[in-house]
């Protein structure tokens, strides 16, 4: 699979990675046996980017990958973890008091001395212009604590707050046909400054798989259910802020731009991927199939110019009122 360099870090990953939420939470269960299978078969693929987090499963999807490259040394995998969620969202928490002792759980976790990557994880807005915190995430990379730091968001001008910080690695944002907008800055001001980019919710929640319908139910632990509206995290993480309907009607239009031989979700990770600036897109997988399908998606030919036109005026018309002034 396709390396690419993760902004400042300077290491390469696949340019289609795994995203770890749905091993550890809020997804519907997924069993330890599924969850190895999954790990198995994105590596098997040419994965070698896992994103996970502390706070998912209470840590159980960090300690699934711990375990698991403690039997895989030799799978060349690269571990982004996230911080920040384990406290009440305010600014004055994150300092390094409690950075070291959630670096020190997530390192536990993973089976690691020194983690590859922490990333800030979707902090209040004020927490990206704070000396004192960068001076923080400095100390754990001076310590050996962690080889770099990054911030995911949500907003495109947190982003753009976190690029023109010297020390940020790289940015994790939404984006996928459905959430445009960082298209417009952030890539831009991203490569310029040499700073990564990994794309999450790129399926936005599942809708561009265009395998639901108005009758599907998610089950109650699932975010899909009891957060549409943003009732215990920001509403963009779930169906990219999209509302359920609406999504459903462009979804079914996006499926059908998908070209021969490729799926609809294939299709998203395909025009993610060919987006200039882009280091890694993160989708999840509950099971052995998924992962080889997302994996394959690297390997589709590029976009036809009327594809990427078609993609633009379907989000024009039905998705941009509901989210580009969001976020």
């Amino acid at each position: 699979m396709e390396q690419r360099i993760l902004g400042r870090t300077g290491r390469k990953v696949s340019v289609v990675g795994l995203g770890t939420w749905q091993l550890g939470a809020d997804w519907g269960e997924v069993r330890e046996a599924d969850a190895f299978g999954v790990l198995d078969a994105a590596v098997a693929s040419g994965v070698t980017f896992f994103d996970t987090a502390d706070v998912y499963g209470d840590g159980r999807s960090e300690q699934f990958i711990g375990r698991y490259l403690k039997e895989r040394p030799d799978a060349g995998v690269f571990v982004a973890t996230k911080m920040g969620r384990r406290a009440e969202q305010l600014p004055e928490n994150y300092v390094l008091a409690n950075f070291l002792a959630w670096n020190d759980r997530s390192r536990a976790n993973l089976g690691v001395d020194t983690l590859d990557l922490v990333q800030l994880h979707c902090p209040p807005t004020a927490v990206y212009s704070s000396e004192a915190m960068y001076d923080a995430l400095d100390t754990l990379v001076a310590r050996g604590r962690v080889a770099a730091y990054a911030v995911s968001v949500e907003t495109c001008e947190q982003a753009l707050t976190a690029i023109a910080r010297p020390g940020v690695a790289s940015v994790q944002i939404i984006l996928n046909p459905f959430r445009l907008k960082p298209l417009e800055a952030v890539l831009p001001a991203a490569a310029e400054a040499g700073v990564g980019i990994v794309a999450r919710v790129p399926l936005a929640s599942g809708l561009l798989t265009g395998k639901y319908t108005r009758d599907t139910v998610f089950a109650a632990d699932d975010h899909r259910t009891y957060n549409r509206h943003g009732e215990a995290f920001d509403q963009g993480e779930t169906f990219s802020g999209v509302d359920f309907g609406t999504g459903l009607d462009a979804a079914a239009e996006f499926a059908a731009l998908a070209p021969e031989g490729a799926t609809p979700a294939q299709t998203a990770l395909r025009w993610i991927v060919q987006q200039p600036g882009v280091s890694s897109v993160i989708p999840g997988a509950r099971d052995v199939a998924q992962a080889r399908a997302n994996a394959a998606a690297a390997a589709l030919p590029p976009l036809t110019d009327a594809t990427l036109d078609a993609v633009r005026e379907l989000y024009d018309r039905r998705i941009r009122a509901q989210v580009h002034g969001r976020w």
